[in-house]
């Protein structure tokens, strides 16, 4: 049993908060950095304006002129979640703004790579397309956008990483990651970028009276925040209040079943009840599926499922992808028995001593899956982790292996790359990313060296007492506090995600009763004062407990299992340890 650190978050003093608000409730925000009422609203018109983008008005421009000329607009997309919801709702919005001739294209990643490399602006040439945008990637795409200027191809890049000391030459770059814009909020994804810019033509367009002149009703452009919030919750961004604003719509349009056919296709495949619906759902039920054709084939089905208005077809997509997420799951399921292997051998030959930043690397592993496999190997260690697949063979004879990393909470894991590239200019072929995920590629033959640079920046950036394996918690329930109201009002009081998690509390219990479910879920039956409680620990069993443990230390959100209508209070455990 892995022993944890609890502890408890701190709390704001100075938060005026509603009366009405349970005090509990009051407690979470104030561990939130959540002052006053005005946080918590989240109507639209607090949504922060476009204008102090930097690039926007060129990239306003760009599209106006290629709207008006009818001129062939080709969108180039990423293959994750976040990608093609970039790509969709560029599609769509365009579209709307009275665009008529809107294609795109996905770089298969496993042929061409990451970004707008030179090979798929090559693709993308023959489509013959007069301006070319990038969603979610295309920020250090330095080439290839250089190829697609030399062919007479305007190019405006839409991103939200990290830039690179250079940048590329494109017509306009739309990027909050930019040195010196000041827009307020950068964590934006790349989906949040493009609905910024949509925002923004649109605001062009009427005041040149567009839509008059083109006979076109003005889009209202807030029923399209269910792909945004899909986007931003799947690219786990920090939900901080401009994103939660552009997340809550998202999420009631889609609970009152007013969201695009593929979104709700993909949901009732998955069993979610819509009008209990969560931000954490998007993230576990939608994102998987649509990650899992950019992580096995091409993102084109996800970003067809996204684009169709056809019930019918939408369902059939949504089942395409389920099959293929059962695919990768299957394939993810070898992976980490392999690396549990590797990771056993790793510990053999260092004596038990786990390096602060952990590097693993199989020819056997898929590319897809890699990053899936880097999040499980960081959830059990509580340190930053590559795991790394065989991607190519050079013309010099060595191979090219591709890494895919995940990092840990106060650890940005792209300027640690960088700080391995400052060091060892030659290590790194190429890299990109955020501060919780990123990629890179580098030579097989120079992995050791490269695992040994790695783990020192690790050192420099963080300690062994800042990865101790911590649940941060906050703090105890009163008995009373046990119910169904509170359990309610937690659940609607989101969206919760990324910096601004869904509340999770800490108690001892008695176990009145312990029983298997599902093969590997442990159901319990708990007791605090005189107060008795369901609880359920996903993917835990009680076969290395000490043999008579009568109590356990426990972390748990409060929630509800709603059985046939029947809604009942139930802890969902997050951790425990049996005393």
């Amino acid at each position: 049993m892995n022993n944890k650190k609890i502890i408890q978050r701190e709390i704001l003093n100075d938060v005026t908060l509603s009366d009405a608000i349970h005090p509990v409730l009051k407690r979470v925000y104030a561990a939130r950095n959540i002052k006053s009422s005005d946080d918590l609203d989240y109507s639209l018109a607090c949504l922060l304006p476009y204008d102090t983008l930097t690039g926007i008005d060129e990239a306003v421009s760009l599209l106006h002129e290629a709207i008006a000329k009818k001129s062939r607009i080709l969108i180039v997309a990423d293959f994750d979640a976040d990608g093609a919801t970039s790509c969709a709702l560029a599609i769509r919005g365009l579209t709307l703004m009275g665009g008529e001739d809107i294609v795109y294209v996905v770089p298969n990643r496993f042929e061409y790579g990451y970004g707008l490399t030179p090979e798929i602006v090559d693709v993308a040439l023959d489509y013959d397309p007069d301006l070319l945008i990038t969603v979610d990637n295309g920020i250090s795409s330095i080439e290839g956008v250089k190829r697609a200027r030399e062919n007479g191809v305007k190019v405006l890049i839409t991103d939200h990483h990290l830039p690179g000391d250079k940048l590329p030459d494109a017509d306009a770059i739309v990027n909050p990651q930019l040195a010196g814009d000041k827009f307020p909020s950068k964590n934006l994804a790349g989906v949040g970028v493009v609905f910024y810019i949509l925002l923004a033509l649109r605001a062009r367009l009427r005041e040149q009276a567009w839509f008059d002149d083109a006979n076109l009703a003005i889009p209202n452009l807030a029923q399209l925040l269910d792909i945004v919030a899909l986007g931003t919750v799947a690219d786990v961004v920090p939900l901080d209040k401009n994103n939660r604003i552009m997340v809550a719509h998202g999420l009631k349009l889609i609970k009152q079943n007013k969201s695009i056919a593929g979104i709700t296709a993909i949901l009732n495949l998955a069993g979610r009840a819509l009008p209990t619906l969560s931000a954490s759902d998007l993230g576990f039920s939608i994102a998987p599926r649509l990650n899992a054709a950019g992580r096995l084939t091409d993102m084109s089905l996800g970003i067809e499922c996204l684009l169709t208005d056809d019930t019918h077809a939408a369902k059939e997509m949504a089942e395409q992808l389920d099959k293929l997420n059962k695919e990768r799951r299957l394939i993810q399921a070898d992976m980490q028995e392999q690396a549990a292997i590797e990771l056993d051998d790793y510990l053999e030959k260092s004596s038990g001593e786990i390096a602060q930043g952990i590097c693993l690397f199989n020819p056997e592993w898929h590319q897809g899956v890699i990053g899936i496999l880097a999040a499980k190997v960081k959830e059990t260690f509580n340190r930053p982790v590559i795991a790394f697949a065989k991607e190519s063979d050079d013309e010099e004879g060595d191979t090219i292996i591709k890494g895919s990393a995940r990092s840990i909470n106060g650890l940005h894991i792209r300027d640690c790359l960088e700080d391995v590239t400052r060091l060892s200019p030659d290590l790194i072929l190429t890299f990109g990313g955020h501060a919780m995920a990123a990629g890179l590629t580098i030579r097989k033959s120079q992995f050791e060296l490269f695992s040994e640079c790695f783990n020192e920046v690790i050192k420099d950036h963080i300690s062994l007492e800042d990865i101790q394996d911590v649940c941060v918690t906050d703090g105890e329930l009163s008995t009373e506090d046990y119910s169904l109201q509170l359990a309610t009002e937690i659940q609607s009081a989101g969206p919760w995600g990324q910096t601004f998690p869904e509340p999770v509390f800490e108690g001892k219990f008695k176990i009145l009763d312990k029983r298997i479910v599902g093969g590997n879920h442990l159901k319990l039956k708990l007791q605090t004062d005189n107060k008795v409680l369901d609880a359920i620990a996903f993917n835990i069993t009680d076969d290395d407990w000490p043999a008579g443990s009568k109590e356990i230390l426990s972390t748990y959100r409060l929630g509800i299992n709603d059985f046939r209508g029947n809604r009942q209070l139930q802890l969902f455990i997050e951790y425990l340890n049996p005393l």
